[in-house]
């Protein structure tokens, strides 16, 4: 009798402490703060890192701008204080190697500069050249210099008398439709008249390029993110010099594509990835390599190049004696291989044995071992390399979590890490103790009901391990009956689970508002290798399905979920599945499909991302055996037999997926006589639900409830 009664005190407990909190609102998006790029001071006494949040616009109300300052803690007094003004974004901030300066990035009145402030406070100031925007910047280690790479129109460089003093051409092929020569880049000094010459009408014609009445293309890639650009843009390396005037001046040659890069700890060389230059127009080569430069002489030697492959990341140990890097084959679904290259003596090359992502790779500071992030099983662990013994060993390597951020000086280390209760804080971890040094939720989230994820496994029908998620709605009863949601994550390479932020807001929202959700890795996600990732070659849509089906079907088996009120939901490349689904099956009460690809043969012409067709289809839709694969695996060919309610969402200025697909979609769900809406939002990209306008991101969001509730009682 007393077990009994203990029960029920536990069972009132339980539901006082859930009464007693509020549920997760849709605005509580904005109150989301972030800590990133988190790193310890030179001498390990302070820790920076950038906190990002969200204010209010101060012209309009009602909209919410996005944020971000720095932030520095100091270890001894547990004190944090913010260094910069959080309406003035900043981004890429890093100690100067004495540790009494913070550079960073940032843009003032239209110019990207860098900016030095010091570490004790005060104004910062800009360096470098005001036109001369910087992107990817190091430090010398003696701290006399920095290094950065710009990105140029080759019409600027060539034009730039500056950086192009001597007038040269680049030697590539431009591809001008019935030109040979590249003097078309030069401006034309000409009289500019369109009932002239040839000659002075070529000249009246740039001008209207210059004065963007006219976008000319020659180039394959003619799709940004928002835009189409008809600009071909090459990386050139400069320096400044700190101890001089403090001026830019260029270091690679010029018109070479320099993609990142690295200094030697004596300042002498810099590992440097490139394009690989073979004459052609840049858009057709992907082939890059790896350089040394050596800066005195300015020689530069090729140290790994090989037709097929793209290196990237380029590392050099701080004893300056081991070289890391990443290659992978062109045009094939993998994850890539990390390569330990040894510069001193002619030993074979040494592969990280790790079939993940590595990100966040760095040395420690004595060159012995390399510590790095990879996605797995639905976290984020860090993970340290023993270049000596080539062991693996876990630093922090709870995959409920994820580690998104870190720096390590001697076995000590800072990282930002998101969890099912918090989507992020700064913490210091010394190998066994780890401190919360931030609070950037902790205190909004007490008067919060969380709903936790319980994480559940199966085998598919190619008997491969399937993760999957169920989170119960809150205030869940034993006994009753709840709306559930399958959500499906984009990609298709991408890993969703409890150590990955992106979903944490929208999970919890739903879960809030009554549905019980289940999200799943099905094949062709990242975080199981490149043979699980690779599933879904050929396949975007029956097999993927399956698992997220199997997912699915396993929870509501669980007895809880109510099978008249069943929901499904995803975008970009789970946009795409959420089509196929509902041309395959009537299982779902209701659908949202977001910014999705519909039909691959259209994609390949309107969307940026259009490499996915021949690196998961095996070639063009012109070839009839891939275009019968196109035609099979695209939700389009299916559009007749959608009779589930579906809205639509996309992005007006989305180029990665393209728009036109979107709207093939709905016009013919119109001419068919079913119930469809679609959501266009303006200027929104295809990053409109993680860093879109944040006003256009509740919409969204509110929205897909509000059109699931017409149909989900």
């Amino acid at each position: 009798m007393k077990k009994l009664f203990l029960f029920f005190v536990f069972l009132v407990d339980s539901f006082l402490i859930y009464s007693q909190k509020e549920n997760i609102l849709v605005t509580d998006l904005l109150q989301i703060k972030t800590g990133t790029n988190p790193q310890f001071s030179p001498d390990k006494q302070f820790v920076l890192y950038q906190q990002n949040g969200t204010i209010v616009n101060k012209e309009n109300a009602n909209e919410f701008d996005n944020t971000n300052q720095l932030m520095l803690y100091s270890i001894k007094d547990k004190t944090t204080k913010a260094l910069t003004d959080s309406r003035k974004n900043v981004s890429s901030a890093t100690f100067s190697p004495d540790g009494k300066y913070i550079s960073f990035i940032r843009t003032e009145a239209g110019k990207t500069q860098l900016y030095l402030l010091d570490r004790m406070g005060g104004e910062p100031f800009a360096i470098g050249n005001s036109n001369i925007a910087p992107a990817a910047y190091e430090w010398t280690k003696n701290g006399k210099s920095i290094y950065f790479l710009a990105s140029f129109s080759l019409q600027k460089l060539v034009n730039d008398s500056l950086l192009n003093p001597m007038k040269l051409l680049p030697a590539l092929n431009l591809e001008k439709a019935g030109i040979n020569s590249n003097q078309f880049l030069q401006n034309n000094k000409l009289k500019k008249n369109p009932n002239g010459s040839i000659d002075e009408i070529r000249a009246y014609l740039q001008l209207n390029e210059i004065d963007k009445k006219a976008k000319v293309f020659n180039k394959l890639n003619f799709q940004d993110e928002t835009t189409t650009n008809s600009d071909i843009r090459i990386n050139q390396l400069f320096k400044i010099d700190l101890e001089k005037n403090q001026e830019a001046s260029l270091v690679s040659p010029i018109f070479e594509n320099w993609l990142d890069f690295q200094i030697n700890k004596s300042s002498t060389k810099i590992y440097v990835i490139r394009a690989v230059n073979k004459l052609i127009h840049p858009d057709k080569t992907q082939e890059t390599e790896v350089i040394e430069f050596d800066i005195l002489s300015q020689k530069i030697t090729v140290l790994k190049s090989k037709e097929g492959i793209r290196y990237s990341n380029v590392l050099i140990s701080p004893n300056e004696k081991q070289l890391v890097y990443s290659q992978s084959k062109i045009g094939q679904v993998q994850n890539g291989v990390y390569v330990v290259c040894d510069l001193e003596k002619d030993l074979p090359e040494k592969n990280i044995p790790v079939d993940r992502v590595l990100t966040q790779i760095q040395f420690n500071e004595e060159g012995s071992k390399l510590f790095f992030t990879i996605q797995d099983h639905g976290g984020v662990p860090l993970v340290a390399y023993n270049l000596n013994s080539a062991i693996l060993t876990n630093i922090k390597s709870d995959i409920s979590e994820g580690i998104l951020g870190f720096d390590e000086i001697e076995n000590q280390f800072v990282y930002n890490k998101t969890k099912i209760s918090d989507p992020s804080e700064v913490y210091l971890f010394d190998g066994i103790n780890e401190n919360q040094i931030s609070n950037l939720n902790t205190d909004w989230l007490k008067t919060k009901n969380i709903s936790k994820p319980e994480k559940y496994t199966f085998k598919n029908s190619k008997g491969m391990e399937i993760d999957y998620w169920v989170m119960k709605p809150i205030n869940y009863v034993t006994g009753n009956k709840y709306p559930l949601l399958l959500e499906i994550h984009g990609g298709p390479t991408a890993m969703w689970g409890t150590g990955e932020l992106s979903m944490w807001h929208e999970f919890q929202y739903f879960a809030a508002k009554g549905y019980g959700i289940v999200y799943s890795n099905p094949r062709g996600s990242g975080g199981y290798g490149t043979p699980f990732m690779a599933a879904n070659v050929n396949d975007w849509g029956k097999g993927p399905m399956d698992d997220v089906m199997q997912a699915l079907n396993l929870t509501i088996k669980q007895g809880w979920a109510d099978t008249s009120r069943l929901a499904v939901t995803g975008g970009s490349y789970a946009g795409y599945l959420v089509s196929y689904m509902v041309g395959h099956t009537n299982k779902f009460k209701v659908a949202c499909a977001q910014r999705g690809v519909y039909e691959l043969t259209t994609f390949m012409g309107e969307g940026n991302a259009w490499r996915l067709v021949p690196n998961y289809f095996g070639g063009y839709p012109w070839e009839k055996a891939t275009k019968t694969i196109l035609d099979r695996e695209s939700p389009y060919s299916y559009v007749q037999n959608i009779k589930t309610p579906l809205i639509i969402f996309h992005g007006e200025n989305d180029l990665r997926t393209g728009v036109i697909q979107s709207e093939m979609l709905y016009k013919s769900l119109k001419i068919l006589n079913r119930e469809v809406e679609y959501v266009r939002h303006p200027g929104a990209s295809h990053e409109i639900t993680r860093s879109g306008n944040n006003r256009q991101r509740i919409d969204q969001m509110l929205r897909t409830y509000e059109f699931f509730t017409r149909y989900i009682k």
